[in-house]
């Protein structure tokens, strides 16, 4: 590997510019040297803002293949629709590159699946963008968890509520490219935050609902304007039952459009026999249990102790997580995702959409 990290950046939209690209920016040994996107204007914005002096820009459907011709390119970032995570990641893998792909892993077991299988036969390094877990909170909640404190964790919810707020940009609306739309989209956040925290990656069954109930409205207050209810066609809300092998049960809350008011996004609650834990919002934590024959509620100064959950400067989730995703690269280190787990979450939207095509419940494994 050369002496700085050389990444390519494949899709250079609203998750590139928003998170990715920014967040590589701050770390001194990388370099952003290709970028590859379907509009032109995208791919060289990216290169001038982000790029090496060398930078070069790819524009076209199968243009990333070019990218990935570049023998010098150590890492790929996969950055476009929900559709295409899966070809593009098989296809830089089988190329030589270590791999971050945006979440969701995949629309489908299968296509998440070929992921893993790539990552394993060429022996590159496959994380997948979940963020969510470099939260203090989360951070916090997670340390809890490994040291026992709420013993047998059998009950949680994952929860991604918005009340108002349906995504009206790029592809988000379009089922055909995205695969689906909340339960995809912030219910998979929630989802694999839940499940890390509990360890256990081991469905048994599910059942789920999605509903198509707000999408026709116009004038509906939403803080991004407008949608075309014709352009429209995923959920606008999407909730699941999961039992595990083991027991545990999950409930899973993904909407983008509820008339509900306690909205929160990307959070979980566990309940175990020794304690349990809640996050009120993003960024807030809750524990209870009994100590001394008495309830009690303990609510950590996060903000206070940042120090103590980030290593170097930076208390940006997205910063830790390109941190530590190059860290892994460099140092041959396990990456802070595993594709592995990234497969069960894909494994269980599944699950909860077909579920919710049939009216039936959906058995893993069969």
């Amino acid at each position: 590997m050369a002496q700085k990290v050389r990444i390519g950046i494949i899709g250079c939209g609203g998750i590139a510019n928003g998170k990715h690209m920014p967040s590589l920016k701050k770390l001194d040994n990388i370099e952003m040297v290709a970028f590859c996107d379907l509009i032109g204007e995208r791919a060289q914005e990216a290169a001038k803002k982000y790029g090496s002096a060398d930078a070069k820009v790819y524009v076209g459907e199968n243009s990333y293949k070019k990218l990935l011709e570049d023998k010098t390119i150590d890492v790929v970032h996969v950055l476009t629709h929900n559709t295409m995570h899966s070809p593009i990641t098989c296809d830089a893998l089988e190329a030589g590159k270590h791999v971050l792909c945006e979440k969701p892993m995949a629309v489908s077991a299968i296509e998440a699946q070929k992921m893993v299988d790539a990552a394993k036969k060429t022996g590159k390094k496959l994380t997948i963008g979940y963020q969510g877990r470099h939260r203090p909170d989360s951070l916090y909640l997670k340390s809890e968890a490994e040291a026992g404190t709420f013993g047998d964790i059998y009950y949680a919810k994952a929860t991604a509520i918005r009340r108002r707020a349906v995504p009206t940009w790029g592809v988000f609306l379009d089922g055909e490219k995205q695969g689906g739309g909340p339960l995809i989209d912030i219910g998979t956040h929630a989802l694999d935050l839940t499940l890390w925290t509990m360890n256990n990656y081991k469905p048994k069954f599910c059942m789920g609902t999605t509903y198509h109930k707000l999408n026709n409205q116009t004038h509906a207050g939403n803080p991004w304007g407008d949608w075309d209810p014709a352009k429209f066609t995923v959920e606008d809300s999407a909730f699941g039952f999961i039992v595990m092998e083991d027991g545990a049960t999950i409930y899973l809350e993904a909407t983008w459009a509820l008339n509900y008011l306690d909205a929160k996004e990307a959070v979980t609650t566990i309940c175990g026999t020794k304690a349990g834990a809640d996050m009120p919002d993003q960024g807030e934590l809750r524990i209870n249990g009994v100590k001394n024959d008495k309830q009690y509620v303990l609510k950590p100064a996060l903000s206070a102790a940042g120090v103590a959950f980030y290593e170097g400067n930076s208390d940006n989730p997205a910063d830790r997580e390109a941190r530590f995703w190059i860290d892994a690269v460099v140092n041959n280190k396990t990456p802070f995702v595993l594709p592995e787990q990234a497969f069960v979450v894909t494994q269980i939207l599944e699950g909860i959409y077909k579920s919710a095509e049939t009216g039936q419940p959906y058995y893993f494994g069969k």
